[in-house]
C-alpha cells in the first residue's frame, strides 16, 4: 500500500507512543477494524522494533506500518529491516530524508517553516508533519498552502482531535497524526477502537 493510497482510504496517522510488543497486535488490529491504515511507533517506545515487526506481519499490504521520532540514518535502516515502509521524524534533518528515500520507504519530515518545508521537500519528502501543530493554527496551514506546491501533502500532529480537525482541513490539511488523542500505554483496546471510530467519524465529515 503506498502512502497515497492508505491516506485516501483514511487521512489519519495512528501514533502508538509507549506502546510495547505484547500489545503491538491487538491495538493494531484495533485500528485496522476502525479503519485507520496508517500506523506508526515511535522509537522512543520499549522496544519498537519488535513492535513494528509484529504490526507489518500482522496487517502485510493492507496497510503502511512504519517508526516516528526516527533521528538518524541507521535508525531508518533499522525500520526497514523490521519491516517498516514509513519514516517519520519531529524534524526536518536532510541527510535523514535522504537515507529514507535511497532505503526506498515513504518520509514524512517535521517542519515549522516554510524554509523547511522547501527544504525537505528538494529531498524528495513525501508529505510534510506540520508540528507542533499547537503552534501552528489553521491559518498558518492556511498560509502554508499558498505557497507550497500544490500537491504537498500537509498533516498536522500535536494535539489534534475530533474538534479542530475540520478547522485544518478547511484550511487545507490533508490528513493528521494522532498520538495521546488516541493511545496512550496502557490503553485498552476496546477504548482505542471507540477513540478511533470517532476520528474516523470527524475526518469523514
Amino acid at each position: 500500500m503506498t502512502l497515497d493510497e492508505a491516506l485516501g482510504r483514511c487521512p489519519l496517522i495512528a501514533i502508538l507512543r509507549g506502546i510495547t510488543p505484547a500489545e503491538a497486535a491487538t491495538v493494531g488490529g484495533a485500528l485496522f477494524d476502525a479503519g485507520l491504515r496508517i500506523i506508526e511507533v515511535p522509537l522512543n517506545s520499549p522496544e519498537p522494533m519488535r513492535s513494528i515487526a509484529t504490526l507489518a506481519a500482522l496487517l502485510g499490504d493492507r496497510a503502511l506500518v512504519g517508526a516516528g521520532t526516527v533521528l538518524s540514518a541507521g535508525e531508518v535502516h533499522a525500520v526497514r529491516a523490521a519491516g517498516g515502509r514509513l519514516i517519520v521524524m519531529p524534524h526536518g534533518d536532510l541527510a535523514v530524508v535522504r537515507a529514507a528515500k535511497a532505503a526506498g520507504l515513504w518520509c514524512v519530515p517535521g517542519i515549522a517553516t516554510p524554509t523547511e518545508a522547501f527544504a525537505v521537500l528538494s529531498e524528495g519528502a513525501d508529505a510534510l508533519k506540520l508540528f507542533p501543530a499547537e503552534l501552528m493554527s489553521p491559518a498558518v496551514v492556511k498560509a502554508l498552502r499558498a505557497v507550497l506546491p500544490k500537491a504537498t501533502r500537509l498533516i498536522p500532529v500535536g494535539g489534534i482531535s475530533a474538534s479542530n480537525i475540520p478547522a485544518y482541513r478547511a484550511a487545507g490539511a490533508d490528513a493528521f497524526g494522532v498520538g495521546s488523542t488516541l493511545y496512550s500505554p496502557g490503553k485498552p483496546a476496546a477504548e482505542v477502537a471507540r477513540d478511533a471510530a470517532a476520528l474516523v467519524l470527524a475526518v469523514s465529515r
